[in-house]
């Protein structure tokens, strides 16, 4: 059987289906595919060639892909006649369903930016994303719009809410009256039509703008253009080839995955729309690829899960490790028929080599698992392990995609050989094209072409990517980005505690959890409680600490103040970097 370089030379080499050539790009040469589709537009269009094929499936709703993008094409033309237009940022606060998936095609197709809200967020930053992106439009849900109702009017860029399952009249003021800024999302709904918007859309336009926390304490919103989105796409459709090329054959018919017979993949879409992963590799990889996505009405459950997998016999899973833990860890899993799932995917999970062996004990008929690694600055994917790899390097998180370059740098940026730990930087068309309205930040994360991760890790010797640490005061819970800074700068805002620092603890399903250690100021005092109700006053959920340990003297910090983390977290010797 072909190695996984020796399937990636095929198929990438001169005359090959993903021919890889360099070309300058916005002043950098880069890796790119010699044929590639302009925006996303063109992937509208194909998807409109799959017809009557079900492409959206949430609770009892289903849509072909013929309805949806006449829809799509709806929500364009009447955002235009809203006042949106080109470079025009539209917000989306919502659960997954079939209106963000709308919103997002309908905003992107005539090349505005479709502005990807947290869920989870509160009001404090919800009101700053909008403001941040300056917002014309915002499309919500019911339950996350409650959170920010009362503040809408007093955000001036913001012009229209359209309400996805509700009506205005439920937001009315106490005289009665209703804010003229909100809609039914019906509204953008009653011109459906085949024909795609012809708004000109340059490769390098900006098409999403999602929020990634940053270490200055508030999030900041990394921009993925229409280029670094089908380079994204390109790479998924690459991997999906290469994996099938070094597959062995099965012959076992009596052990064949069942299926609803209607020949078409089917995917359980449950990571968020408003992450990369859910948006760009979920949602616009199924418009491209035919693919039926099955979303979840309501909150994730592992019960929920196996429903949609025994009713729409789902193929694919990709999803965040914790999902996938709480299915295998289910009491009930055995019980279920999960034969017809035959790949999972997962995002850098630390623990991948115990969740690969979770994952088969759990699904019988699962051909590949594939770990990935990528950021929101990456447009998703940058390295996937996949196939045999999976098994021989368990601890790797793969090779680079075809089109993107991974070096690892030392202190002084020299661009260390493999086997030698350091940052971990990238660079490809699948780069962010910078932060909104942040030029500082961008400069200082991408430079000479290359994203400085944050990260730590090394390649082996066959270029395969290690991640030894994570970016400097993040940790990984749930899937979520949670930014120790971030905490902690709320914390010492309380007048019972004099300093604060915020790390992760170990957890099988979550990845991690945050732990909150506090320095309790002369003559105070302050509960467990009162510290995560402090954080959980203007922080989401899950970045409240779900344990507070009290610190017996100074928290311990170096010359220049920087608080020395593997100290508090009790690991010994302090590293060269923390000392810097």
């Amino acid at each position: 059987m072909p190695t996984a370089q020796e399937i990636r030379a095929q198929l990438t080499g001169p005359g090959g289906p993903f021919e890889i050539v360099e070309e300058t790009v916005e002043g950098t040469p880069m890796l790119v595919y010699k044929e590639r589709f302009n925006d996303l537009r063109v992937v509208a269009a194909f998807g409109q060639s799959h017809g009557e094929k079900t492409f959206i499936v949430h609770g009892d709703e289903r849509i072909t892909f013929t309805d949806f993008v006449r829809n799509a094409n709806s929500v364009s033309r009447r955002l235009g006649e809203f006042g949106v237009g080109h470079g025009d940022r539209v917000a989306v606060l919502s659960a997954n369903n079939p209106e963000w998936c709308l919103s997002f095609w309908g905003t992107v197709d005539i090349g505005a930016i479709l502005v990807g809200l947290n869920g989870w967020w509160i009001t404090d930053e919800i009101v700053y994303g909008l403001t941040d992106s300056g917002a014309r439009v915002l499309v919500a849900d019911r339950r996350r719009f409650e959170r920010v109702a009362e503040e809408v009017d007093r955000i001036d860029t913001l012009e229209h809410v359209f309400l996805i399952d509700a009506d205005p009249s439920e937001f009315a003021a106490a005289d009665g009256s209703v804010s003229p800024k909100l809609h039914r999302f019906d509204e953008l709904l009653t011109d459906p039509t085949d024909e795609l918007p012809t708004v000109p859309i340059d490769e390098g336009d900006a098409a999403v703008i999602f929020y990634t926390s940053g270490t200055t304490g508030r999030p900041k919103g990394a921009i993925s253009t229409h280029r670094s989105m089908i380079a994204n796409l390109q790479n998924t459709v690459f991997l999906l080839t290469a994996g099938a090329m070094g597959q062995p054959a099965d012959d076992r018919e009596a052990d064949a995955p069942p299926t609803d017979g209607s020949g078409q993949p089917v995917s359980l879409l449950t990571s968020p729309l408003f992450h990369v992963s859910g948006c760009h590799s979920g949602l616009v990889v199924g418009m491209m690829a035919g693919i039926r996505l099955v979303i979840l009405a309501g909150r994730f459950t592992p019960e929920a899960a196996f429903d949609a997998i025994e009713r729409e016999r789902v193929m694919i899973w990709a999803t965040v490790p914790t999902m996938i833990w709480r299915a295998c860890e289910h009491p009930d899993r055995h019980d279920r028929d999960l034969r017809s799932i035959i790949a999972v995917s997962f995002g850098g999970s630390p623990s991948a080599d115990e969740l690969q062996r979770r994952i088969r004990e759990t699904f019988p008929n699962v051909k590949a698992t594939t770990n990935a690694y990528g950021l929101t600055e990456s447009s998703s994917v940058a390295t996937a392990l996949a196939g045999d790899d999976a098994l021989r390097k368990p601890d790797s998180v793969g090779l680079p995609v075809p089109n993107t370059q991974i070096a690892i740098a030392g202190p002084d940026g020299t661009h260390l050989g493999p086997g030698e730990t350091g940052e971990v930087l990238i660079r490809g068309p699948l780069i962010m094209a910078g932060y909104w309205n942040k030029p500082e930040a961008t400069a200082s994360t991408v430079i000479d072409g290359w994203l400085h991760t944050g990260d730590v890790g090394h390649l082996d010797d066959e270029g395969y990517l290690y991640i030894t640490d994570r970016a400097k005061d993040m940790l990984i819970r749930g899937g979520e980005n949670v930014y120790c800074v971030e905490i902690e700068n709320r914390l010492v805002e309380h007048p019972a505690i004099a300093d604060a620092a915020v790390v992760g603890v170990p957890h099988d399903g979550l990845g991690e959890e945050v732990k909150a250690v506090i320095e309790v100021a002369d003559g105070a005092d302050i509960s467990d409680d009162e510290v995560r109700a402090w954080v959980a006053d203007t922080l989401a959920a899950f970045k409240v600490p779900t344990y507070v340990q009290r610190w017996d003297g100074k928290l311990p910090r170096n010359a220049s103040g920087k608080l020395l983390k593997n100290v508090i977290r009790g690991e010994g010797a302090v590293s060269f970097a923390e000392t810097m």
